[in-house]
């Protein structure tokens, strides 16, 4: 509940090389959706309510199901108009190409894409087949609650919807990797677990300027009852190639992975950034790694639901500016490996007991005079490309504007081998970071 009001989101570009006439089928595509709701994700089209004990809950009533809303959209423009593109490092391939959703906003005749909500009806999930006049690409866009899935229990749901669709033609079919939807496997995983709170948890507590908000008795009709969260509309995307990516790890520190490296270099350039549009130096930095509790946990990685849980590093922000690559990413690491189901469990107990810690939590994540911020969700490994309707994978990732300033997506890049940072960030504080010689040593500025 906790994430009510926020979607998860992506943009998917297919690429029609044979120019198949039936190619991203609609009829198809919304089929598959359709089966693998009814036989596999009946909590698609549920409603959130609240149980007797005061929980949030999804309650999937026949007579009153949330529809998705599955429609085709064409554009009067060929897709490349909204391309931008790179030369590949390897020679012997096309151009590397992205996606400018911003672009797409302003001249494609869109004004905007609906957003999944429990706010209106038929809108439990927001997708759309995208057609270009003229182009060979089309694009599947997808919108749905976070209060159903997190990033990998989204990208399940997907290649299995894909699955059921290149299969519809085979009524006996079953999906090869089931999701487990009974929530009984996280409730008796958490009985067994000790709180341990994380040290992120205290610093919030003890260093916010917010005052703590009084937790009522019963929030979840609240959070309920709360409006979406509008998504952050200053989008800008960085390229980096594998060479370039290996690089920032050398130079930083190359005993670590090439997440946390990157995550020192945005800190110290986004800190800058911060203490040139603001005239004042913030005292706390922040870095912040979603985390997957399935890997740390007994519950079953097939486990459908949300089960992702931030991680954050506070950092004095003298520190993050004047210490070394390598100190930062040991500061870092320290911090952001506290990712054990006794802090989750932690997690959970600080937002059905102190949520106002939560908003304790949102003003501090964000770039301002007083703080400085970087969120890094890493979607990189997950098997976004193989989600194949029966036409092959997308040859292309985006995503539409999220929530949160400060956060940013890492996208694998199959056209290189290198990734796309989707960032989050105020237009005003780009126009610093695209003129960083420290950052433009590794990074392409795309858009």
């Amino acid at each position: 509940m906790a994430t009510f009001g926020v979607n998860l989101d992506g943009v998917y570009i297919y690429k029609n090389a044979n120019s198949d006439s039936q190619f991203m089928s609609l009829e198809r595509i919304a089929s598959g959706f359709y089966k693998v709701v009814a036989d596999y994700y009946p909590m698609v089209v549920g409603r959130p309510s609240v149980s007797k004990n005061g929980k949030g809950v999804m309650i999937v009533d026949p007579d009153n199901l949330c529809i998705p809303d599955i429609a085709e959209l064409t554009v009067n423009h060929p897709a490349e108009k909204f391309f931008e593109t790179r030369d590949n490092v390897d020679k012997a391939k096309d151009t590397v190409k992205f996606f400018n959703l911003r672009k797409f906003y302003h001249d494609s005749g869109v004004n905007r894409l609906s957003k999944a909500t429990y706010n209106r009806d038929n809108a439990a999930a927001i997708v759309r087949v995208i057609r270009f006049a003229g182009s060979n690409y089309v694009a599947l866009y997808i919108s749905m609650s976070h209060v159903l899935f997190d990033g990998l229990g989204a990208t399940m749901f997907f290649n299995n919807w894909a699955e059921c669709t290149r299969n519809l033609d085979n009524p006996s079919h079953t999906l090869q990797n089931p999701p487990v939807n009974d929530r009984k496997v996280v409730t008796d995983y958490f009985d067994t677990v000790t709180a341990v709170e994380p040290p992120h948890t205290k610093h919030l507590k003890e260093q916010s300027t917010i005052p703590i908000m009084p937790t009522p008795d019963n929030f979840a009709p609240i959070l309920i009852g709360t409006s979406d969260i509008p998504a952050f509309e200053e989008q800008h995307l960085l390229h980096f190639t594998p060479d370039k990516l290996e690089q920032v790890r050398h130079d930083i520190d190359k005993t670590q992975t090439t997440n946390l490296t990157l995550a020192v270099l945005l800190s110290k350039v986004v800190l800058q950034a911060d203490i040139q549009a603001f005239n004042s130096m913030p005292k706390w930095s922040y870095v912040m790694f979603p985390y997957d509790c399935r890997k740390s946990t007994g519950i079953p990685t097939m486990y459908s639901g949300n089960l992702s849980f931030s991680a954050i590093a506070p950092l004095e922000s003298q520190a993050v500016l004047d210490g070394s690559g390598k100190e930062l990413a040991q500061a870092i690491k320290e911090h952001c490996s506290k990712t054990s189901g006794e802090y989750a469990k932690s997690t959970i107990d600080t937002i059905e007991n102190e949520i106002g810690v939560l908003f304790q939590a949102g003003a501090s994540l964000c770039n301002s005079a007083n703080s400085s911020y970087v969120g890094l969700s890493n979607l990189r490994y997950l098997p976004l490309y193989s989600i194949d309707f029966g036409y092959g994978g997308p040859e292309i990732l985006s995503c539409d504007y999220f929530v949160r300033e400060g956060m940013s997506r890492i996208y694998a890049n199959k056209q290189d081998g290198g990734i796309d940072l989707v960032m989050n960030i105020k237009d005003n504080l780009f126009e610093y970071l695209k003129t960083s010689e420290e950052l433009l040593k590794y990074a392409d500025v795309i858009f």
